[in-house]
């Protein structure tokens, strides 16, 4: 059958009835790939350094060449694998640029009788199209905001128990958002990845809906926010929760008093600069007595004021309080949604 080019959108649009192949090297696909997508290397990583050596140092000609005695050798075993993961024989199949390494592996599926279609620009135009999606995609952000230990993740997943819409950005950095945000988390993926995986949530929203964000800082650990995106976060409407020391005391404690004291500790030695010599030696005798209260009460002589610096270095129009008395997420979320109707969000 012939091969077919397809836009990013259609690309994706065809992901339900199709296997996706990337055929770029390991190395590429681990540091970002299309969810969903499974590795199917045309060439290992020597051998994609080998052939681009050849390419740059001598000529596209010689490239081609070594390219074709490598693969040549692999041909069956392509076919072979191909079946085993696509026994429906319908495939999708990307590289950087759509170029030569997909050109190629879709021509061969094609003769073996696959049903084929390919990302037209590759990887590479696919990453281009998400970013965009990022910024021109109609929704109406609304921003939960409120300082560490407010419960926000807790009241977000309330929200979306309630039936609404919401962007984990948390749960898909593997990263809580602070020194201590990577406790009890899998490895943070890689930028490119995280943003792919963000945007598989984002593509799949109502636009008619309002989407309920954490506030976050541009960085989330070591990924950060796509930058189309957090203009996006800076300039939408924020609620913020107004929630007493003592019960944010509390929060944090039953959060992270179930963590082993030396990665508390290292933790605390995270921000060492921040605290100054005195208030971390403090912090740190608070942990290993296991007073876990008084040392969440020295974190936060920080991260509270790190969050009113972040707060006015974002441009809202428009920022809402929630004052809580007492805590009881369920109940946030009720009113919550009462404030939604009266909040006006211009998504552009």
């Amino acid at each position: 059958m012939h091969k077919q080019d397809l836009t990013p959108e259609a690309f994706l649009q065809n992901r339900s009835h199709r296997t996706i192949l990337d055929v770029r090297s390991p190395s590429e696909y681990i540091y970002g790939h299309i969810p969903g997508a499974i590795s199917f290397p045309l060439f290992d990583d020597a051998e994609r350094a080998e052939v681009g050596t050849l390419y740059k140092q001598h000529s596209p000609e010689a490239a081609l060449l070594r390219g074709l005695e490598l693969a040549g050798a692999k041909m069956r075993g392509y076919v072979e694998d191909a079946l085993r993961l696509a026994p429906q024989k319908k495939v999708g199949i990307y590289c950087w640029r759509g170029g030569q390494r997909s050109g190629s592996m879709c021509w061969l599926l094609s003769q073996a009788g696959f049903d084929v279609v390919r990302l037209s620009g590759g990887y590479k135009e696919y990453r281009h199209w998400i970013l965009d999606q990022f910024e021109k995609k109609e929704c109406k952000l609304i921003i939960l905001g409120g300082k560490t230990g407010s419960g926000k993740t807790q009241i977000l997943q309330c929200l979306k128990n309630l039936g609404e819409q919401i962007m984990d950005l948390e749960a898909r950095a593997h990263h809580k958002g602070s020194a201590f945000g990577n406790l009890g988390e899998q490895a943070q993926p890689s930028y490119e990845q995280f943003s792919n995986d963000l945007f598989e949530d984002f593509a799949g929203l109502d636009s008619s809906r309002p989407v309920w964000l954490e506030s976050e800082s541009k960085a989330i650990g070591t990924v950060q926010i796509p930058t189309p995106l957090w203009l996006r976060i800076c300039h939408a409407p924020m609620i913020e929760l107004e929630v007493n020391l003592e019960q944010r005391i509390q929060n944090l404690v039953s959060l992270y008093s179930v963590y082993p004291q030396e990665q508390l500790a290292a933790s605390f030695q995270k921000i060492a600069k921040r605290l100054g010599g005195v208030r971390l030696k403090e912090a740190l005798e608070a942990v290993h007595s296991k007073n876990y209260a008084e040392a969440v009460s020295i974190a936060l002589t920080y991260y509270d004021k790190s969050y009113r610096v972040s707060l006015d270095a974002m441009n809202r129009g428009q920022l809402h309080i929630l004052k809580c008395s007492h805590f009881d997420p369920i109940e946030i979320a009720r009113r919550l949604l009462l404030m939604k109707s009266k909040i006006s969000n211009d998504p552009s």
